[in-house]
């Protein structure tokens, strides 16, 4: 068993999101099966960009004014979602979606996956540019 102290995992400043790699692919306990992460969705971190990627649950652990839009396609996110601490998302694979808040708004959450392979649109992007 690895315990992991979450305050002890580097953040990864994204656009959009300050990510930490709990549990999978370059993440602070190895995995070849799973992919666990902690991100923080607010105002320091900038507008996330809407995107889509491998089947995805997230454990809202907080939020203040905080929703989720997702829809058929990157430019028609029809559909907001408000988020609160405890509320769990389960993301069908390339489901569109994006993260957002009002002013003063935030989302912390849990992201889980069952693999560790394109699950990120950052890492599906890198992946492309080393085989290419």
């Amino acid at each position: 068993m690895r315990v992991l102290q979450r305050d002890e995992i580097p953040q990864e400043p994204l656009p959009g999101r300050v990510l930490q790699r709990a549990i999978g692919k370059n993440s602070a306990s190895a995995s070849g099966k799973m992919t666990v992460s902690f991100c923080r969705y607010s105002r320091e971190s900038g507008p996330m960009e809407p995107h889509h990627h491998a089947e995805e649950t997230v454990y809202i652990i907080d939020a203040r004014d905080g929703w989720i839009r997702k829809g058929p396609s990157k430019d028609d996110l029809n559909e907001k979602v408000p988020v609160q601490k405890g509320t769990i998302l389960h993301f069908d694979e390339l489901e569109w979606h994006v993260f957002e808040y009002g002013e003063g708004g935030f989302i912390d959450a849990a992201c889980i996956y069952g693999q560790v392979d394109n699950i990120r649109p950052e890492d599906i992007q890198a992946e492309k540019s080393a085989a290419a």
